[in-house]
């Protein structure tokens, strides 16, 4: 076996790992209803192993959700 097919191998193994572990944790996202779609968890999770404190990146979630909110309120008033 070549050492590209078992890089290939390797990276397949680690990409079907990751898609499985965000699988898992979206399994929980939902039992807590976070509303977060597999797509922003996978950001989230990301930006946790690069170094984003949680609570902060929480904090900014709840503060996003809060200005859409209101947002759509001052929209749907005129």
């Amino acid at each position: 076996m070549s050492s590209s097919t078992r890089t290939g191998q390797a990276k397949a193994a680690q990409a079907a790992a990751a898609r499985e572990v965000i699988d898992i944790l979206y399994e929980i996202s939902t039992i807590l209803n976070t509303h977060l779609d597999q797509q922003t968890l996978s950001y989230c999770v990301s930006l946790i192993e690069n170094g984003v404190n949680p609570e902060a990146l929480a904090t900014i979630i709840r503060e996003l959700r809060r200005e859409g909110e209101a947002l759509k309120r001052s929209e749907a008033e005129g």
